[in-house]
């Protein structure tokens, strides 16, 4: 998948000078053995730091590796000012882990107390007002602190990806898509650079590209990809023509940034003048990491780029869109388990989710756009969409924003699309979230979030979470388990 960072970690021990140094690069020996058994990859970095020099030294042989992500390992207590400052001038996303005590048979010459020294360590971090990522249990065996850089990988990489990242945005948003809107000032705050366009320019950019020598191949492709599912082939020329232009856009105009997402107008003039819908092409570019979000949401461009980093796979951009009726939920009872009907939802957009992430898809038009734009009429400029039930599995649900006085919020549900046919058009499933209801009151209403949402085809609850604390969102809503009340649920309801 292009359009990602590719994550280089380097891994660090470091010694307090009055411990025995050999014990740090004994257990950095072990942890760099382990990550290899893991598929794991880690670069050694031969210098183990005691002092501030070797801090420098160590920052040098991380340069000269290409290193972009680093790990700090106490093997044992650990120079609490060299760690830190290492930490500190380190330019990447930064990870602390400390080694367990191994054997009641040495804690004597073998006793690193890198325990104590992890707590030295964290008031250091809090002096210089650093965010790494510290795990739940920051102090264990090799193969625990292996799989715990496993984790750091995906964190990472959507650190680094946002800090390369561009928004390409073509407005102005729809009318009474105010909830699509917010404050931009936080993204660059986070160091994300954004373009805004005219819908014009893209219109012009589309017509400029009519004839492009490399249209009959794109539309070859396609062919490929839909198979069967191809119900409107007579709109694969203009859908081919749009791709272009939004390929070539991406290469002309990321600028100094490394990566870069849309954010684009979909409707309603788009279908009129362009002459299709978009969300085909649009399923497309996701498939390879450009996610675009609908109807200008810049931030739903952001959360769904971050599915994407911790992922490595295409996300589902949706309306947290419609109840599931209670007929249906009786019929499939033996698929819907333990979930009551409230915790259930039917996840839609029109159809840009990538061909991966759905049975059976279908190139079809957009029934709400049709009934709109061209009723009682063959379907012509709303043919583009790609429909088709969501993948069956482990899901969760994500979205970064900023609130009207420009403070970042977000929120994270884990949860199941459910194998059960939708019976409704579009890219749908029904999404199965533990105490979504009360979600729904209490942290999607109650903090006033917008209807899209970037969903994860897997339980990736663990490394956004993390990822925002690094980013120093605070306002982290979450489902609440039952019998854990929300702040401002109505203990008499």
């Amino acid at each position: 998948m292009m359009n990602i960072p590719q994550t280089k970690v380097g891994l660090v021990a470091v010694s307090r000078d009055c411990f025995v140094i050999e014990l740090s690069e004994k257990r950095r020996a072990a942890v760099a053995a382990s990550c290899a058994k893991k598929g794991v990859g880690v670069e050694v970095i031969s210098v183990t730091v005691e002092s501030e020099a070797d801090a420098g030294r160590a920052l040098d042989e991380l340069g000269e590796k290409n290193v972009n992500a680093l790990v700090v390992l106490l093997g044992n207590f650990g120079p609490e000012t060299p760690e830190t400052l290492l930490a500190q001038k380190f330019d990447g996303p930064v990870m602390f882990a400390a080694s367990a005590e191994e054997t009641q048979d040495d804690l004597f010459g073998g006793r690193g107390d890198a325990y104590c020294g992890l707590l030295n360590a964290s008031y250091n971090i809090g002096i210089r007002g650093l965010t790494p990522y510290i795990p739940e249990m920051p102090v264990g065996s090799a193969d625990e602190i292996a799989d715990e850089i496993g984790v750091f990988l995906d964190i990472a990489r959507v650190m680094l990806g946002l800090k390369g990242l561009k928004v390409l945005s073509f407005v102005p948003r729809p009318q009474d898509f105010v909830a699509c809107n917010a404050p931009i000032s936080p993204l660059y705050d986070l160091g994300i650079e954004i373009m805004e366009n005219s819908e014009l320019d893209l219109f012009a950019s589309y017509k400029d590209h009519a004839g492009d020598k490399r249209i009959p191949d794109v539309i070859a492709d396609m062919t490929e990809e839909l198979g069967d599912g191809n119900m409107h082939p007579g709109v694969l020329e203009r859908l081919a023509q749009y791709e272009l232009t939004l390929v070539d856009w991406y290469e002309q105009h990321r600028g100094l940034s490394e990566f870069a997402v849309f954010a684009n107008k979909c409707w309603p003039a788009f279908q009129s003048q362009f002459g299709f819908v978009p969300c085909y092409v649009n399923s497309r570019m996701a498939g390879r990491g450009i996610p675009v979000s609908c109807e200008t949401d810049i931030y739903g461009a952001v959360s769904e780029y971050i599915v994407t980093c911790a992922t490595q796979l295409p996300p589902a951009f949706l309306d947290i869109n419609n109840t599931v009726p209670q007929d249906m939920y009786d019929a499939n009872k033996a698929k819907i388990g333990s979930y009551k009907p409230t915790d259930l939802f039917m996840g839609f957009h029109c159809g840009n989710a990538s061909s991966s992430c759905m049975k059976s898809p279908k190139l079809k038009h957009q029934v709400i756009m049709h009934r709109l734009i061209e009723p009682d009429k063959e379907p012509d400029v709303t043919r583009g969409t790609l429909e088709g039930a969501l993948n069956p599995g482990d899901m969760t649900l994500f979205r970064l924003q900023s609130t009207a006085d420009c403070r970042l919020r977000s929120y994270i549900a884990q949860g199941q699309v459910l194998d059960i046919d939708p019976k409704s058009f579009g890219s749908i499933g029904v999404i199965a979230v533990e105490e979504m209801g009360r979600f729904y009151r209490h942290v999607l209403v109650e903090k006033r979030f917008p209807h899209h949402t970037a969903m994860a085809f897997s339980h990736a609850g663990k490394v956004f979470f993390e990822v925002m604390k690094m980013l120093g969102v605070s306002d982290i809503g979450t489902n609440q388990p039952a019998g854990l009340p929300y702040p401002t649920e109505n203990p008499f309801a």
